[in-house]
């Protein structure tokens, strides 16, 4: 039997991204967001209240970043999700994090983290407070990628939020193979 829980914000799993951007002055920006995808092939789409910092700074630069939240930076990312720039100007530097200019947009890589997209804002709705960029770049450490030159998911060890107890969890075990599994069925 399954139990009803009506309309909720529920869903697995549940990316963290961190959003990197610019304040006017030119200072580096983060924030936690896990509200987020892809919305097609070059494109990432994110909720962001319209009240942050961010907001505003990907407004004024047309430029964001999204840093793949990880197993080692579950504290750096967790803080720039719970505290803001407006209250503590200096939070960059208190989680830990070195900034530097991507290469691609306008706006801050952390070295920290070792998968980033680089995105060139498309529109942001203030209705929906939905954000869309289009991917430019995707960098990624070297340490992450496997045997065929590209990103390994196992050494990535990306987090993802538990909206219903509210922690982070590691993704697991392969159990599968996408676009080849199904085929089993065809008898």
């Amino acid at each position: 039997m399954k139990k009803n829980f009506g309309a909720e914000t529920w869903l697995y799993p549940m990316p963290v991204f961190i959003i990197g951007t610019y304040n006017e002055d030119g200072t580096p920006n983060a924030m936690n967001a896990a509200w987020g995808g892809t919305a097609n092939s070059n494109k990432i789409a994110i909720c962001v209240d319209r009240n942050h910092k961010t907001t505003e700074n990907f407004l004024n630069r047309k430029a964001f970043t999204v840093a793949i939240a990880d197993e080692t930076n579950v504290i750096p990312s967790d803080y720039v999700g719970i505290v803001s720039c407006f209250d503590v100007p200096d939070k960059i530097s208190r989680a830990g994090l070195t900034p530097v200019k991507s290469e691609f947009v306008d706006a801050p890589v952390f070295e920290e983290y070792r998968m980033t997209l680089e995105c060139q804002m498309v529109s942001y709705d203030h209705d929906s407070e939905l954000l869309i960029g289009e991917i430019v770049n995707v960098s990624a450490d070297e340490c992450v990628l496997g045997e065929d030159g590209l990103i390994d998911i196992m050494k990535l060890k990306p987090i993802s939020y538990d909206p219903v107890h509210h922690g982070y969890h590691i993704m697991g075990d392969k159990v599968g193979t996408a676009f080849s599994d199904g085929k089993k069925l065809d008898l």
